[in-house]
């Protein structure tokens, strides 16, 4: 069996392709493939912490990461002088991102769901109109990619890994 599959598309709507295993329930879990079995309160469980994290990162609104992430929440990221973080540390530096970029907006473009992970790949639109670090804010414009892989648990996500294109921004920006 094959891991659900979610697209979602820019206006918000989610699509699944025939043959997803989003409209099963889950109620076997094979101990050699280690595939689950997903019904759709299941999928509506592991990927509304990513929509509601999304739609709080739209609005600036980082306090929405309470709601999302549980307390002892580790954040591991790739390319971070500090990689791996605690939800605190981890909200300041997203606060830090959203005063830099404070249009940005983020979109899911696709989900991959596997037992109590959900993989996202995500793309960020912004412009650079505030300081970034000690970097005067530049005026322009950036797209970036990214992915996520994390591990919900009771609806919250209790571990989390993030890669994203931190070269690819530095070089929109002028900066490398």
């Amino acid at each position: 069996m094959a891991p659900a599959v979610v697209r979602r598309r820019r206006r918000g709507k989610t699509k699944t392709r025939p043959g997803d295993l989003a409209t099963h329930r889950i109620v076997r879990h094979n101990v050699y493939t280690h595939a689950f079995t997903l019904d759709k309160e299941a999928l509506v469980e592991f990927t509304e912490c990513e929509r509601t994290w999304i739609e709080g990162l739209n609005r600036g609104d980082v306090s929405v990461a309470d709601r999302v992430f549980t307390r002892d929440c580790i954040i591991h990221i790739n390319g971070s002088p500090e990689p791996n973080l605690g939800l605190n540390a981890f909200k300041e530096m997203i606060a830090g991102l959203l005063a830099a970029f404070p249009d940005l907006r983020l979109t899911i473009e696709d989900q991959v769901i596997s037992g109590d992970k959900v993989a996202t790949r995500w793309t960020a639109e912004g412009t650079n109109n505030g300081a970034f670090g000690s970097v005067a804010a530049t005026g322009r414009r950036v797209r970036i990619g990214g992915l996520l892989l994390d591990r919900v648990v009771d609806g919250k996500v209790v571990e989390r890994w993030e890669q994203w294109d931190q070269m690819g921004m530095l070089q929109q920006l002028g900066l490398a």
